[in-house]
Parts: C-alpha cells; structure tokens; sequence
C-alpha cells in the first residue's frame, strides 16, 4: 500500500523550499527525500520542504552559513544524527563555510553537549574536513 500526503501544500513555500533544498544538497536532492519517505511517511517530506526550508530556513536575519553552522551545532547535540550532520556539514562546505569555521562550531559544544559527542561528531565528519585542508 502506498501512502500518500494528507497536508494542504502551499506552492509558493514549497517551491521555496525546493530551491532552498537544491542549493543546499545538490539538485535532485529533494526527490530522492521523496523517493526515501514515499508508502512510509510523505507528509515528513512535504514537512521538511515546505516548513522548514521554505519557511524557517528562507527567513530573513541569518544568512545560510550561520543556519548550516546552527544545524550542525544541534546534530552535535542530538548526538544520534550523524547522516545529517554529514550532509549539513557538506551543504556549509558548499555554501563557503571554512573547515575551521566548523571544528569550532562543533568544539564550542564541549561543556554542553559534552566530550564523547564532540568528539564523535568531529571523527564522523573528519573525511568532509580533510577535503578542504
């Protein structure tokens, strides 16, 4: 059985949203989401694309770094969403943030998030760091 979306969509935040989602992870991008969540949960899809990134993520007062370095910083202290502080930590490298930029992002967490999730972050993004040495 396949499951479709219940949620009213909103054109303009979805296309918002996409675009958004694109430039952060490569065209396509928002397709395989689809693809990865359809006949298990579509409405997480249309979430994600409409509220948060045609929303949230589309507002004005932070650029896209600080939102990726934001986002990186929480995947650090969720402490079980590496997939996601992978492919953020990509989507900052791509929009111009500095390797340093996030070591320090993750290593300001030390006190809150504590050691082991620092570290762990650090080692699960280690290979995406060594690329712009």
């Amino acid at each position: 059985m396949t499951e479709k979306s219940s949620m009213i969509s909103n054109p303009e935040l979805r296309a918002r949203g996409m675009a958004v989602f694109e430039q952060l992870f490569g065209a396509g991008s928002g397709e395989a989401l689809k693809k990865d969540m359809e006949g298990l949960c579509p409405d997480f899809t249309e979430m994600s694309i409409e509220w948060a990134l045609g929303g949230i993520t589309s507002r004005p007062g932070l650029d896209r770094i600080t939102r990726e370095l934001v986002v990186i910083a929480s995947c650090v202290t969720l402490g079980h969403t590496v997939p996601q502080l992978r492919a953020h930590t990509q989507a900052a490298l791509a929009l111009g943030a500095t390797r340093q930029q996030i070591i320090e992002t993750i290593l300001q967490l030390l006190f809150y998030a504590g050691g082991a999730a620092v570290r762990n972050a650090l080692v699960n993004v280690k290979d995406l760091l060594a690329e712009q040495s």
